[in-house]
């Protein structure tokens, strides 16, 4: 029973600190809309902004964490077996996207360079006719350090402040360009992502397995809602 204990705390603990990042991150998109002007990198994906991949993602984040915690410390099977759906349906669609850029990488790296270019070629034209609000390449280029996609000859002399060291004066440049910064981020960082998610899988499956000790409770307490919400 203290093994089990132990467990339910563990899966509480994880569930709770996932929860409040996937809150932090909710607000973080929500601060990026209102503060910045919403601009997609990737035009192709109209929804593919900096903002509202935060927000999305805050959103998964706290209602599949809030689910798994609640279900933790209440021990409601119905409530386990659903984050547990869930969670594998998370996981089901992270190997699928795995798979997807493994197959096809030669393909996604030309289409996303050519969508790179024109996202910066509109932040260009709307910062020439409008008045100046950051946007997505300018949170980019101030979190990769970097300027442009190759380097600053990209922004065709029209060089924002966010390419440079200090925004408040122009004495130094970033002299790399985002793309590759990019890319050698998502390649260095690769493994260590897959490894914490199959660790907090095997956390969170290691706990769900603990419905299988009562089945019969299992179908009785789902039964049992089902039951009082057709009454």
């Amino acid at each position: 029973m203290s093994c089990l204990k132990c467990l339910k705390y563990t899966m509480c603990g994880a569930n709770f600190l996932f929860f409040m990042c996937g809150v932090a991150i909710f607000g973080f998109g929500i601060s990026l809309m209102t503060k910045t002007k919403v601009a997609g990198l990737l035009p192709s994906l109209a929804f593919m902004s900096v903002a509202n991949i935060l927000f999305i993602t805050g959103i998964i984040i706290t209602c599949i964490s809030f689910l798994g915690f609640l279900g933790a410390l209440k021990e409601n099977r119905c409530l386990l077996i659903s984050f547990f759906i869930l969670l594998f349906i998370v996981m089901l669609a992270e190997l699928a996207g795995a798979c997807i850029l493994l197959v096809y990488e030669s393909d996604i790296d030309k289409r996303i360079a050519a969508d790179l270019r024109t996202s910066l070629k509109q932040s260009i034209d709307s910062r020439n006719n409008t008045v100046v609000k950051e946007d997505d390449w300018d949170l980019l280029q101030q979190t990769f350090e970097c300027c442009g996609i190759e380097n600053k000859t990209d922004w065709e002399g029209n060089i924002p402040s966010s390419c440079y060291v200090n925004k408040l004066s122009t004495d130094k440049l970033f002299d790399k360009g985002c793309y590759n910064l990019m890319k050698e981020w998502f390649e260095s960082n690769l493994l260590s992502t897959g490894i914490g998610v199959i660790v907090l899988c095997s956390i969170e499956v290691f706990s769900i397995l603990r419905c299988s000790t009562f089945p019969q409770r299992v179908y009785n307490d789902c039964l049992i809602i089902v039951f009082k919400n057709i009454s």
